[in-house]
């Protein structure tokens, strides 16, 4: 954890470049400085800090906490590179980056910090006033209700299905291109519905619905690459304006960012819905077995 807090600092006296666009960028490959993510970034990765150290010290066996810290500072650090590092600049100028950057946050950090259940870690970071208070709210019918909705699978997979083709019609894509609010709304909307449908996944459903899930997000989301990298003409103007800067047309821009969505991405979420595949078969063998 000292490591991450290191990193997170790292990012915020690196080399500023919060521009957008055909804005001004420092040469090389800069390193982005935007206080909307490196402070929340730094103010989780402080409490989960505090919280499992408080909890390693209550512990009888800290080392039982060991797995859930190296999957929260995976999924920190790998966010963290998505938003901050050069691989964000390089999105602003290559739609190929950028559905990289996409990417990362959806199916590699979301599943690491939804995997780690790092809320009451963090909650035990908190002053013990502010710990009761939160905890109260947080198991109060007004959060519970739609929290245990929000993480149904179904109405998850559709939050988050929804939020990825809304934000890819191009009038959107390329106005988030353009506009930091925007960009910004549009990352977290990823992030957020990302988090709700892997904890949907991994905690709330059983194996067969989970790997039902997976498979639908993998098919739909690999129709939309596919659209993306098979279109015969440049869909996202302001995205792809770029691209001859960087030896490649705008229509190879978008069709390499299209296959990164099919391929890549879909086997991530293939390999997901065998494992779940996997367990679901095991469970039910077992079963059968002690009803032999």
């Amino acid at each position: 954890m000292p490591a991450l807090i290191c990193i997170l600092i790292f990012f915020m006296i690196a080399t500023p470049a919060t521009a957008h666009g055909d804005e001004a960028h420092g040469s090389g490959f800069p390193w982005t400085f935007d206080p909307w993510i490196v402070v929340p970034l730094a103010m989780l990765a402080i409490l989960y800090g505090v919280g499992i150290m408080r909890l390693a010290w209550r512990a009888r066996r800290p080392g039982g906490m060991l797995i859930p810290a190296l999957l929260y500072c995976g999924g920190m650090v790998t966010l963290a590179g998505a938003l901050l590092s050069p691989l964000h600049w390089l999105g602003e100028h290559l739609f190929t980056f950028h559905m990289i950057e996409h990417e990362i946050v959806m199916a590699v950090s979301a599943p690491l910090i939804v995997l780690a259940r790092p809320v009451g870690i963090l909650l035990w970071g908190l002053p013990t006033a502010a710990r009761q208070a939160v905890g109260s709210v947080m198991r109060s019918a007004l959060i519970r209700g739609p929290w245990d909705w929000c993480t149904g699978a179904t109405s998850s997979t559709i939050l988050h299905g929804v939020a990825i083709w809304a934000w890819h019609a191009p009038v959107l894509f390329d106005a988030a291109v353009t506009n930091p609010t925007l960009h910004g709304l549009q990352h977290l909307s990823f992030l957020a519905t990302a988090i709700l449908f892997w904890w949907a996944i991994v905690w709330r459903s059983d194996y067969g619905a989970s790997a039902w899930h997976l498979f639908a997000t993998m098919i739909h989301t690999g129709v939309l690459g596919a659209l993306i990298a098979l279109a015969p003409h440049v869909l996202y103007i302001a995205q792809t304006h770029a691209a001859m800067t960087w030896e490649l047309t705008p229509l190879e821009d978008q069709q390499l960012a299209g296959i990164i969505m099919w391929v890549p991405v879909g086997t991530i979420y293939a390999a997901a819905a065998m494992t779940m595949l996997a367990l679901w078969i095991r469970r039910s063998s077992e079963r059968k077995a002690q009803n032999v």
